[in-house]
C-alpha cells in the first residue's frame, strides 16, 4: 500500500479532497492510504519519522514550503496543481502522484 500524505496551511481545504481521494480509493480498488494534516504537522512527521509515506503533496497555498520539504526527506515531494485542488478532483490527485512516483 501506498501512502500519500496532503498538507496544507490548517489542514482544513485537504479534507474535502482527502474524502474525495478515499472514495475513489475505495470505489476502484487502489491500494493506497491518504493522509491530511496541517504543514507544520506533516513536518513533524517527516522529522521524526512518525509516519511511514511514500509521496507529499503540498496544497497550493503552501507552495512557497517546497523546498523545506525537499531537504527533510528523500521521498517525492509536489504541489497539486491549483486547478486539481480548488475542485477537489480526488482522481486527479491520485493520477499526478502516480506520475510524481513515476518520475
Amino acid at each position: 500500500m501506498k501512502t500519500i500524505v496532503l498538507a496544507c496551511s490548517a489542514g482544513m481545504s485537504t479534507s474535502l479532497l482527502e474524502k474525495s481521494m478515499n472514495e475513489h480509493i475505495e470505489d476502484n480498488k487502489l491500494d493506497y492510504k491518504v493522509i491530511a494534516v496541517p504543514s507544520g504537522e506533516a513536518k513533524i512527521l517527516i522529522e521524526n519519522k512518525k509516519q511511514d509515506f511514500d509521496i507529499i503533496l503540498l496544497g497550493p497555498q503552501v507552495s512557497y514550503m517546497l523546498s523545506q520539504f525537499k531537504s527533510i526527506t528523500d521521498k517525492p515531494v509536489d504541489v497539486i496543481p491549483p486547478n486539481i485542488y480548488a475542485l477537489a478532483k480526488g482522481p486527479a490527485v491520485i493520477e499526478f502522484a502516480e506520475k510524481v512516483l513515476n518520475k
